[in-house]
């Protein structure tokens, strides 16, 4: 299907324009997205039983279908979108050609696109990973990428350097929501810090000077609970997914952020995704959220 912009689209939430590639760093790019729009990402999940309550197939054309119509949606009036890229690469050659396409489009129509893909690997192999994703001439070039840090954040180097070449940003895995994370997460080192506490120390040191926004920031999970000890601050953004479906409500985030809640990139998916096929009640539900995170945001 090809999305065609709607005639009840709200100047105030218009685009200022597509995002090509200029190499303004990613974080200057994001600040600017998010005072424009909201801080809101909406993630792009077609998994299988979001497929069938679409009434679509769980096939290439069901994945295309679900996808395109997402972004014909909300790709004009949020500041970032997130496709996972599982979801495409179960396909196989044409799930990642639909995943290109919805990059593409999204990008076109003035989003930024995080890839949640969590690479994370070591030397020339994580070298690939950043070439497929943050390298300005690939077909999957995104604004940001989700990556693991598990075999030690200098095994990211690869993914910082290009990033940094390309204006892009990374989105390190600190301190997820899911029940296994703490073991890793949690675990305290010899210096007496927790891993996750360290990671978001690397991050800091990378963004050390950049303004207004540093393009390397951490996933947070919105529902992890009280992350008073933890230090937040890292001039970059915290993508937190929760939000919506997972149990997290626009309003618990002050109370997980605090200070560093400006910087908070809010991801909702099944809670907006539901909604459809209906572009309306899609567009409806994302403005909704918008709406109740820029509240809690204001109210901080």
């Amino acid at each position: 299907m090809t999305a065609h912009p709607s005639p009840d689209h709200h100047p105030s939430t218009r685009p200022s324009g597509p995002q090509t590639f200029s190499g303004e760093p990613f974080g200057a790019r994001l600040r600017r997205a998010m005072d424009e729009r909201g801080p809101l990402c909406v993630g792009i999940d077609p998994h299988a039983s979001l497929l069938a309550e679409w009434g679509l197939n769980d096939d290439v054309a069901g994945l295309e279908r679900f996808s395109r119509t997402v972004v014909e949606a909300v790709a004009d009036r949020v500041a970032v979108m997130k496709p996972q890229s599982a979801f495409f690469e179960r396909f196989g050659s044409r799930g990642v050609a639909v995943l290109e396409k919805v990059v593409r489009e999204a990008r076109a129509a003035g989003t930024l696109v995080v890839m949640d893909a969590k690479r994370g690997d070591i030397g020339s192999t994580m070298a690939g990973y950043a070439e497929a994703y943050l390298h300005k001439d690939a077909p999957l070039f995104s604004d940001a990428l989700t990556v693991s840090p598990y075999l030690g954040y200098g095994s990211l180097s690869p993914a910082v350097a290009l990033a940094r070449e390309s204006g892009a940003g990374l989105f390190v895995l600190a301190l997820t929501s899911n029940p296994e994370g703490p073991e890793v997460q949690h675990a305290v080192r010899a210096d007496g810090r927790t891993v996750g506490a360290t990671m978001l120390a690397h991050l800091a040191v990378e963004n050390v000077g950049e303004e207004p926004l540093g393009s390397f920031g951490a996933v947070v999970g919105a529902t992890v609970g009280d992350l008073s000890s933890y230090d937040l601050a890292v001039n970059g953004p915290l993508l937190a997914p929760g939000v919506g479906a997972q149990g997290a409500t626009p309003a618990d985030l002050p109370k997980v952020f605090g200070p560093a809640l400006r910087n908070v990139v809010p991801n909702v998916s099944r809670g907006v995704l539901r909604h459809g096929p209906d572009v309306g009640a899609l567009r409806a539900s994302a403005e909704r959220f918008a709406e109740e995170i820029q509240a809690a945001v204001a109210g901080a």
